[in-house]
């Protein structure tokens, strides 16, 4: 594993394996009987792949040295005093392997015939059962079993698997021994026999046998002693099966007690095993979530006192396994840095009087002196720091570990410094790590650390020490110093360089970086500054990027397996040359910040009348004389393979600084710089690289060095004013300039601050002013392009500035030669009175002719201005907010109505008309009232003699006077221009027919608001106008007698705009017959309407719109009110049907004349369908509808009236109207409805249970909360029962007495609502629809 950065390095842990301690001697006895059968069951799935990490086992040579010691004495070989012969001993031993005694009845399947000597399964089991043989011979039949399941295990577990019993016998007789055997070298093979035997087998039911008989032994009193083998065989098990952990925690989990008493108990090498069993199990992260609570509760406690008070190294390297499990878990982490104490042992308390006793027991390891504990202890403090650095490292820091981690740094072992680093890179996330100064104290063991690793051959392990030095130099506070003398900025300096110098790339490339770290103030002003060490790290640095082999790019070889090595290592140079610009680029911001710092810029130390070449301006010279001779070269010759943004950004950025570097050498600087064609490089990045806004770091590098660069120049430049032709020379190159800044500008690359080109800009309109010179159009045109981009950062122009402009502009005849189409170039003109009196209408011409109004015309313009839809929108968008600034502009543009094109006319107002909708300032209204009427008769008298082709003003120019009366949203007295354009209106309305909708539709609507929006005296004149106005009146007939055109003929229904123009003037007619009742006004033509075909109207059609039968109903409800007789308008009754016959006629249709009980059913039952659509606007109109015609018949036939309301379908309705409302009875229309009902006495419908629910409804409600609608519609219902008309109880009665006098007032302030609002382009007067 090769880690990289911090993250990356705490993966690349070492890790340790636990000790397997070794069991104690102890007394049992063998007893045993070989049986056979056969039945395999269940799986272990492929265990044995997964003994990685197991603990450690002998190897073959130390097995053949054991099994020459084990032999019996008669069968051991002499070595000293002679050897017998190699037959003697190959029978001695094949009789050991095939017992002679048990042999002849064992089945022939047995018997293994392998080299050197044959072996009988059957022999060695029955042998190990055998009390009479000794220790030595079951030792050596154990060794060969484990060195036959290890090479034959091919041959041997197929043959044990053919018989179940067998395996189960052999397995039971092995733990058997297992508990009675002391030796402890027979006791590690009984145990790796039983592990092989169990993997290999792959069956489960052995593993769980295996589990149960361990936890009966562990059960037993005084078990614990002798518990030593069963933990050994359990971490073994662990070791081998990767299920045993899941197997372990779901099954057999009552184990776990066991465990903790394990670790009570006093012998380190029980607690050595059982660490290392809680170490396995809580190595699977399914297991180690299910054992979170057991560990919080009894281990926590338990284990970190078994880790305080070990003594022996295999239970410390044990218990620091297990530590190390547990802290790749991050709520594990949090139990252990917090430990609450639970299941401690209470004979040592003194452990938890630390908020977290972890830290100090990392101190005590570190303080060993062992290699291996000190590498765990580093570990371990690293698994806890990477899950949170800053939650966790005060802990460390507090207990002072910092510094036992640099005195640690002394030494030669790799593993270890590798820890450490990775512990300190952690810290380094820490601020507290900075401000107690143990940085300052480990810098010098960190930089002998470095020495000596830099001539050792792990990279990894260098390139991790650079980085730490890199993150302690970058993130060391400035008020500390980290050098506190210049011996150790000179190690530091002698280390760094002989890392930049190391043949490998990638730690010359973390050295690079350290040095871009290095090169900070704080670092290096110790005093004295030492500018000739920093001089040695800056040449270094790009000595080592000159040695670099720039591989060029063979295309042909793209695709092959070498590309792509050639790329990565291409992409690594490019990486390191970056990494080295940035280190030169602090290098020059260092000299820079220097330049006002006295202590770095002279040396104190130097002795007087000496000359001292280790100051500021040496190494401020050196820089711009090795920028020139290493850095732009390196880089161009890089570039000339690839250009790369990100390095083309660092480079720029530096020429940028160097500028500044020397100041009085920064002339010179950029002459060489351009007369290298930088300019030309820099156009050309910000042109590839820099468009649609990508690369903003390189663009913003580009743009400051254009502008330093040109300022230099032009500086260069102004000693230029000896002749005529010197001063021809600078005018050229200030046009140049401007036309510069005008495409980088246009492009939307502001590489210079606004304020600093007004200010630029001003000074030369003021130097053309005094010389009186006139810049050509395509110069002036970028002038006031560059004025109009910067005004809105600066303050206002001069009356200087101002008259130059002018002059220029005057001389000008074609405004279009300088005109840009930009919203800040109209907001320029705009903004000055200067300019808008003189230039402001061809100004806006020009605006006008170039945008494109397609797509404002449409219905969703104001959605989509909203969104940006497009830049022809947003330049509409930006012109309405202009306007609603500047009102006065609002005449020049009703000007171009009149002397524009009908192009710009049209547009103009378009863009009125927007601007109406948005603004609400009545006096603007005002304003454009007296201009529209003298465009209006402008317009008539052009048109007068073909009125019918109106042109495409004129319908804009109608809806315009429409909105700019909607803005007044109360009554208002009409005066003389108000009569006039009522007048010109109404005139033109009656010379168009009825399919002129463009133009009658905005009239119709302007004529309704003339009606309903007055006061009472206008609204007298207004009535007496439109009542003189005999074709209007004809105009009207015309139009409501398309109403029911498609209802009789064959052709389609009637365009949205008809429909639209139908409701206008329904509504126009119920107003003028309501009006012409009240002031009796002479009415010189009758609108007559056929009954039938009026009421056949109201019959509900999806495709019909609400406003439609809203406009039909408010009529009838003016016409009723009047008692159907008006001076204005009568209904036709057809006294014959559609075949001649004579249509009869009763006495209650005598009574109802004009109209019929055919008549009113029908218009009863089609109320209904409308009340039950569920519109609120539609509801109010058809309840007042109903109230009136009611009324109407009651007055005419009361038995009529009583029998409508009586009928069935009327508990109907209501009961629709309530579900609608969730049952509520307190909504205007219900109420209302309900007052209807029991003011004509219709007990059928309204019963006293629901008028008690109604009541008790109102009583629970919070009145004053009510709105006024229905708090006159309450009271209202109230009234009639108080009337008498409906029978209700004392109580009921005493509650609609309560409830009258609680009722608030209805003129109480609320809300202001509209008056007139348009709905789907008609006009509709609320207080019309409610009255």
């Amino acid at each position: 594993m090769e880690p990289s950065g911090i993250a990356s390095s705490i993966k690349a842990f070492n890790e340790f394996d636990p000790v397997v301690v070794l069991s104690q001697p102890r007394d049992g006895s063998i007893a045993g009987q070989f049986k056979s059968a056969k039945t395999p069951d269940g799986s272990l799935g492929s265990a044995t792949d997964s003994a990685a990490g197991a603990a450690p086992s002998d190897g073959d040579a130390r097995q053949a040295l054991r099994l020459r010691k084990l032999l019996p004495p008669n069968l051991s070989p002499v070595s000293e005093r002679g050897k017998e012969s190699r037959e003697g001993m190959e029978a001695a031993v094949a009789e050991l392997l095939v017992c002679e005694r048990f042999h002849p009845r064992h089945d022939p399947r047995w018997l293994l015939e392998l080299p050197p000597s044959p072996l009988c399964l059957a022999c060695a089991i029955e042998t190990l059962q055998d009390g009479g043989a000794s220790l030595v011979r079951k030792k050596h039949v154990l060794s060969c079993l484990r060195d036959v399941l290890i090479r034959h295990a091919t041959l041997v577990m197929p043959l044990l698997a053919q018989d179940e019993r067998v395996c189960a016998h052999f397995i039971a007789t092995l733990f058997e021994i297992l508990q009675t055997v002391e030796d402890g070298s027979v006791l590690d093979l009984l145990i790796e026999v039983l592990v092989l035997l169990v993997v290999g087998l792959k069956l489960e039911r052995y593993l769980h046998y295996l589990l149960d008989e361990c936890q009966k032994e562990l059960c037993k009193v005084a078990a614990t002693r002798s518990s030593l083998p069963m933990f050994i065989l359990l971490g073994k098990l662990a070791d081998s099966i990767p299920i045993f952990a899941d197997v372990w925690v779901v099954e057999h989990s009552n184990m776990m007690e066991h465990l903790a008493t394990g670790l009570m108990y006093p012998n380190e090498s029980i607690k050595a095993a059982v660490c290392y069993l809680y170490g396995k199990l809580y190595s699977v992260p399914s297991a180690a979530e299910r054992l979170f609570v057991h560990f919080t509760e009894r281990l926590c406690g338990l284990f970190l006192t078994t880790l305080k008070n070990s003594q022996t190294k295999e239970l410390q390297v044990n218990c620091m396994g297990l530590l190390k499990q547990l802290l790749k878990y991050d709520k594990f982490v949090s139990v252990i840095m917090s430990n609450s104490g639970k299941g401690a042992d209470s004979a040592s308390p003194e452990l938890f009087e630390q908020e977290s006793p972890l830290p100090l027991m990392i101190k005590k390891l570190l303080l060993s002196r062992d290699e291996v504990l000190q590498v765990a202890s580093a570990q371990c403090m690293a698994a806890v720091l990477v899950h949170s650095p800053t939650t966790y490292g005060p802990a460390f820091i507090s207990a002072d570990i910092p510094e036992f981690l640099f005195e640690c740094l002394f030494c030669m072992s790799e593993i270890l410094i590798w820890s450490i680093y990775c512990c300190l890179l952690l810290l380094t996330e820490e601020q507290l790590f900075f401000s107690k100064c143990h940085t300052v104290y480990g810098i010098e063991p960190v930089l002998r650390s470095l020495k000596e690793i830099l001539h050792l051959n792990n990279v990894e392990l260098q390139k991790q020490g650079l980085l730490l030095f890199t993150e302690i130099l970058k993130w060391q506070p400035a008020e500390i110093k980290l050098f506190t003398n210049t011996s150790v900025f000179k190690d530091a300096v002698s280390v760094l360089l002989e890392a930049l110098n190391c043949p490998v790339l990638e730690v010359a490339a973390e050295a690079v970086k350290a040095v871009a770290a290095i090169l900070r103030k704080d670092h290096v002003t110790i005093p004295p500054v030492l500018y000739k060490e920093l001089q040695k790290l800056v040449e270094g640095v790009l000595k080592r990027c000159s040695d670099l082999p720039l591989p060029i790019l063979n295309r042909r070889l793209m695709g092959q397996p070498g590309s792509r090595h050639q790329n990565k290592t291409v992409s690594q140079q490019g990486q390191f040359l970056q990494s080295a610009l940035e280190s030169f680029r602090n290098a020059c911001r260092l000299a820079v910040e220097s330049q006002n710092d006295p202590v770095a810029q002279e040396n104190s130390f130097t002795a007087p009348n000496s000359e001292n070449e280790d100051t500021l301006k040496s190494f401020s010279e050196f820089l711009l004389r090795i920028s020139d001779s290493l850095c732009i070269p390196i880089v161009m010759k890089f570039s000339e393979r690839a250009v790369h943004p990100a390095l083309m950004e660092v480079l720029i950025s530096i020429l940028n600084i160097l500028f500044s570097v020397m100041p009085d050498s920064c002339k010179r600087f950029s002459m060489k710089l351009a007369s290298s064609s930088f300019i030309q490089l820099n156009l050309e990045l910000k042109a590839k690289f820099c468009t649609a806004q990508s690369n903003p770091g390189l663009n913003h590098a580009c743009s400051s060095f254009l502008h330093s660069i040109c300022l230099n120049l032009h500086s260069s430049s102004k000693k230029l004013e000896d002749s005529s032709q010197e001063d021809e020379t600078l005018r050229s190159h200030q046009y140049s300039l401007l036309l510069l800044f005008y495409f980088a500008f246009s492009q939307g690359d502001k590489f210079v601050p606004e304020t600093e080109l007004f200010s630029a800009i001003r000074s030369f309109l003021l130097s053309i002013q005094d010389q009186g010179d006139c810049p050509p159009p395509y110069v002036f045109k970028a002038v006031l392009y560059l004025l109009a981009i910067c005004q809105d950062k600066t303050e206002a122009l001069d009356l200087a500035s101002l008259s130059a402009i002018r002059r220029i502009l005057d001389s000008i005849s074609d405004l279009s030669l300088v005109y840009v189409h930009h919203p800040l170039l109209l907001n320029f003109f705009l903004r000055y009175p200067e300019f808008m009196g003189r230039f402001g209408h061809r100004i806006l011409h020009l605006w006008l002719s170039c945008e494109d109004y397609s797509h404002t015309e449409s219905e969703d313009t104001d959605k989509r201005l909203s969104a940006g839809f497009s830049d022809s929108l947003n330049n509409f968008n930006s012109l309405l907010c202009m306007l609603k600034g500047n009102p006065s502009t609002l005449l020049v543009l009703l000007d171009l109505v009149c002397v524009g094109t009908n192009e710009v006319a049209h547009k103009v107002l378009i863009t009125l008309k927007a601007f109406l909708k948005i603004d609400e300032n009545v006096h603007v209204c005002d304003l454009l009232r007296s201009q529209f009427l003298q465009i209006l008769q402008n317009l008539l008298v052009e048109n007068n003699s073909s009125i019918l082709q109106v042109n495409q003003a004129q319908p804009l120019l109608l809806n315009l006077l429409f909105l700019v009366q909607l803005r007044h949203a109360t009554e208002r007295e009409l005066d003389s221009t108000d009569f006039r354009l009522l007048h010109l209106v109404s005139n033109l309305s009656g010379k168009c027919s009825p399919t002129d909708h463009e133009i009658l539709h905005p009239s119709l609507n302007y004529l309704y608001w003339s009606l309903q929006q007055t006061t009472p005296a206008s609204q007298k004149t207004v009535v007496a106008m439109l009542f003189s106005n005999t074709p209007l009146l004809e105009l009207l007939e015309k139009i409501i007698h398309l109403t029911w055109l498609p209802a009789c003929s064959s052709e389609p229904a009637l365009p949205s705009s008809s429909e639209a123009l139908l409701c206008s003037a329904w509504l126009l007619i119920s107003s003028l017959l309501t009006q012409q009742h009240i002031y009796n006004t002479e009415v010189d033509h009758i609108i007559c309407l056929d009954v039938d075909q009026v009421f056949s109207a109201l019959a509900f059609k999806r495709k019909k719109p609400t406003l439609f039968f809203v406009s039909i109903l408010q009529f009838l409800r003016a016409f009723f009110r009047q008692n159907l007789c008006s001076s204005f308008v009568k209904f036709a009754v057809r006294s014959t049907d559609e075949h001649g016959n004579k249509l009869p006629q009763s006495k209650e249709d005598a009574s109802l004349c004009p109209v019929a009980m055919r008549h009113v059913v029908p218009l009863v039952i089609r109320l209904q369908n409308l009340l039950l659509q569920k519109d609120l606007l539609l509801s109010q109109t058809v309840i007042g509808c109903l109230e009136v015609l009611l009324e109407y018949l009651y007055s005419r036939n009361p038995i009529t009236a009583s029998h409508i309301v009586s009928q069935p379908w009327n508990k109907f309705l209501l009961i629709s109207l309530l579900d609608s409302v969730d049952n509520s009875f307190l909504h205007p229309e219900i109420l209302r409805l309900v007052a209807l009902f029991i003011r004509f006495q219709s007990t059928r419908i309204i019963s006293p249970i629901e008028i008690g629910r109604i009541l008790e409804e109102a009583a629970s409600t919070k009145l004053p909360e009510l709105s006024d609608v229905t708090v006159s519609a309450l009271r209202s219902f109230l009234v009639q029962l108080q009337s008498g008309k409906c029978q209700v109880d004392s109580t009921q009665a005493a509650s609609v007495q309560t409830l009258l006098e609680s009722l608030p007032s209805t003129s109480r302030s609320q809300p202001t609502f509209p008056g007139m609002i348009c709905l789907g382009g008609v006009a509709v007067s609320l207080s019309h629809i409610r009255d």
